[in-house]
């Protein structure tokens, strides 16, 4: 059987992964999205559904699931294949082409591939505190997929990164109490994120960590807090639930088992200018790339797309030149004229 060949194959389905796909549409080449999770929307789908985003061009606050509707309704706008529950297990060169070879069905061909895998697949970094892992789902969570299911209950938050400082204050609005808990003095996060933290009425131990919980008989969580610096001051605190938000770990084994295997920087790809890995025809965008004074933002991974896309259509098709402006295109009936 022939196999099928692809302009473009985007692997993987978060934000960047869409938008890169959504670009290939709108330059009218053929594209194929492949994820490995069962929705798209990576780490936003996954993590932070619930969380506001406030850094991405367009939207003064968008809530990640809502942020994630209208990515998919962009992406729909013109063809594209899209596959999820399908893992890239293979990447290799074939000629001119690539051939991907996935956990599902058969393998198809490509004349370009673009990574926006990020840093690969991701989990909770977990804490590190005798019984912890016990009491998840009886009142301990690493993820919040609806903020109403806390409603009017005593909430703890650990960490003091952006997620941790964002939920607390988005949590805020409808739980009974919200309380904070970091390591430090200072909260690692967006400074108008930490300013309305300070103007809130979440309450903040800081600098404590936990170093024991345990379930009380009415099913409340005794959280036993010590102060950073001073281990003989611990202090105890009751709440209902307690929301662990230490960040992610994550690492890309499937990857480096294709053949294929550009040059990397830590976990992720070194790119060029044209966000082009050390193997000509195989482009890496968002968190999966990196040069000198990258940052890891969603914002900067859309940027990152039309210029890889625009890069890998050049390489296939150098007739085509750069691309028009979409706003002297007209959409009719799903079609770009």
């Amino acid at each position: 059987m022939e196999q099928e060949i692809y302009d473009i194959a985007v692997i993987g389905g978060g934000p960047v992964g869409m938008f890169t796909a959504f670009y290939a549409s709108l330059r009218h080449v053929k594209t194929i999205l492949v994820e490995s999770l069962a929705t798209l929307g990576g780490q936003v789908t996954a993590l932070y559904p619930e969380k506001t985003i406030l850094d991405v061009a367009g939207f003064s606050g968008i809530k990640g699931s809502a942020f994630i509707a209208e990515l998919d309704k962009q992406l729909h706008l013109f063809p594209v294949d899209i596959k999820t529950e399908t893992t890239v297990v293979n990447v290799e060169q074939t000629g001119e082409l690539f051939t991907v070879t996935t956990d599902v069905g058969e393998p198809f061909q490509a004349k370009k591939v673009i990574i926006t895998t990020g840093k690969g697949a991701f989990e909770p970094r977990k804490m590190q505190v005798e019984g912890v892992d016990e009491l998840v789902g009886q009142g301990v969570h690493y993820f919040v997929t609806h903020k109403q299911d806390f409603a009017n209950h005593h909430v703890a938050i650990a960490g003091g990164g952006d997620s941790a400082v964002d939920m607390a204050t988005m949590l805020n609005q409808v739980t009974a109490s919200t309380t904070i808990i970091h390591r430090r003095d200072n909260f690692r996060a967006m400074e108008q994120s930490v300013l309305a933290l300070e103007q809130s009425t979440v309450i903040r131990e800081t600098p404590k960590k936990i170093t024991h919980i345990e379930k009380e008989n009415n099913g409340q969580l005794k959280i036993t807090l010590e102060q950073v610096k001073d281990s003989d001051s611990v202090s105890d605190i009751l709440v209902d639930d307690l929301i662990i938000n230490y960040g992610f770990i994550s690492e890309n084994k499937t990857i480096q088992g294709w053949a294929i295997q550009p040059e990397i920087s830590g976990q992720v790809f070194k790119v060029d200018q044209a966000m082009q890995t050390s193997v000509p025809g195989i482009f890496a965008v968002g968190d999966a790339s990196h040069y000198s004074g990258k940052s890891d933002l969603i914002a900067i991974g859309f940027g990152e797309a039309p210029h890889a896309v625009n890069a890998a259509i050049r390489q296939f098709d150098p007739l085509r030149g750069g691309p028009g402006h979409s706003s002297s295109m007209v959409l009719k009936d799903g079609t770009i004229s």
